[in-house]
């Protein structure tokens, strides 16, 4: 897993927790019991004639050639009977569920869920998940095995990330959950979870020649990616050359550092040994793709409440718009603006800023120090943002194999009728 880990004795690799990596789970699920001011906008930045922020052209849906690993997902096609299938993101801050059917090459989402639960608070201080993070996660995924059995779910995969592979408790929490929603979480790998955050978002990558790098910041990890140059169809997934994911995210970032933020002194201090934190970290990552990085048209897509958060300051949006957000592609310039400005305000005013609140406010820093880490490896001139990753990238994997079953099913029959055929010939 990673390379570099937080100063967390109690912790345990996270490869340790990842062998149920790549399954499907059959569910059975139970019945579940009964129970503003403006942002901070951008100096001197254009705006379009009617007074709105003017955005930055939109992704093409560009993507590379398929790698062996990943699923093809040019041809899905809807379900018998408009059944649904479901994905499940359990992560250290978030929780996320999303049910979809299959529409032609790509999806029609019926329902979703998000909810923070900070699963993994104080993780990185104890190596056990709490009493209250567990109860608040149950509560949550309570809703989510609702949602499931009402839907008509055919197909489900629910995943735990880096909360669960670290947490000594991880694998008693995940049969606790079993025991009382019915949800069978898989633990996966670090590397399994990059792999379905590029699936989920590839698809987003801009056009250009050069290497890019697909990053996925969480709450208790990131994940960097470095996929092949060139965009040569949608529906083909670039192949993955390399990859590295550390322990470091926005909430074992922020309780590793601490949060002591009250003077502008000490606020330049955190965010500066937050950022050095996570550099070491990148650092061999850092070295291994430095040459790839002084390509002239090197690209840079990420997927992360972070990134999605700064790119709605960058809006000067009112209220968090998905359909604004998702796609966008911002100045890396005006990316780094914002996130030097959020380092030295106060919680109170980081939690006054429309699409931040309250419970982003203590831990958007973190995030902000880890994408500077990553415009420092990977100076692209332009950061792709994406409202999608790892649950995107379930469905689109598990719809893909039920695909294949399919045509590996006809191709069978037709080859037992041909035979049956020949032989009532002789």
């Amino acid at each position: 897993m990673a390379e570099t880990l937080p100063p967390d004795r109690n912790s345990r690799a996270g490869k340790d927790r990842g062998g149920k990596s790549g399954k499907v789970a059959d569910f059975r699920y139970k019945r579940p019991p009964q129970p503003e001011p403006r942002g901070t906008g951008r100096d001197g930045r254009t705006k379009g004639a009617n007074g709105d922020a003017r955005r930055s052209a939109r992704a093409p849906n560009g993507a590379g050639r398929a790698s062996p690993d990943l699923a093809d997902i040019g041809a899905m096609k809807p379900s018998a009977g408009g059944e649904a299938y479901a994905a499940l993101d359990l992560g250290t801050n978030n929780c996320r569920l999303l049910i979809a059917r299959p529409s032609g090459r790509d999806f029609t989402v019926i329902d979703a869920f998000s909810r923070v639960v900070k699963l993994g608070e104080g993780l990185a201080t104890c190596g056990r998940l709490s009493e209250a993070a567990m109860d608040r996660t149950l509560s949550a995924l309570t809703i989510c095995a609702d949602k499931l059995q009402r839907r008509n779910v055919r197909l489900a995969r629910s995943v735990a990330t880096e909360a669960c592979r670290r947490a000594e408790n991880g694998v008693e929490f995940i049969e606790r959950v079993r025991r009382e929603t019915g949800i069978a979480l898989d633990i996966i790998s670090a590397e399994e979870e990059a792999r379905l955050a590029v699936l989920g978002c590839h698809i987003l990558l801009e056009a250009g020649t050069g290497p890019a790098v697909i990053f996925d910041i969480g709450g208790g990890s990131t994940e960097l990616v470095l996929v092949e140059a060139g965009s040569e169809g949608a529906a083909r997934v670039p192949r993955i050359l390399d990859w590295q994911s550390v322990p470091w995210g926005v909430v074992s970032l922020t309780d590793t550092v601490g949060r002591s933020e009250d003077s502008e002194a000490a606020r330049i201090a955190r965010f500066a040994q937050m950022k050095k934190l996570v550099a070491d970290s990148f650092a061999p990552f850092a070295g291994r793709v430095a040459g790839s990085a002084r390509h002239p048209d090197i690209r840079l897509l990420g997927t992360s409440g972070t990134v999605t958060t700064l790119a709605s300051l960058y809006l000067e949006l009112p209220s968090y718009d998905r359909k604004a957000v998702d796609g966008l592609i911002v100045p890396a310039a005006e990316m780094r603006g914002i996130s030097a400005r959020l380092s030295v305000m106060t919680p109170f005013e980081r939690a006054t800023l429309p699409c931040i609140g309250q419970d982003r406010a203590d831990l958007v820093v973190a995030g902000c120090a880890i994408l500077e880490a990553i415009l420092d490896l990977w100076p692209a001139r332009r950061l792709g943002v994406a409202d999608r990753g790892i649950r995107e990238g379930i469905l689109r994997s598990i719809m893909a194999a039920e695909h294949q079953s399919e045509r590996t099913l006809k191709a069978l029959n037709k080859q037992r009728s041909g035979n049956g055929s020949g032989r009532g010939g002789r």
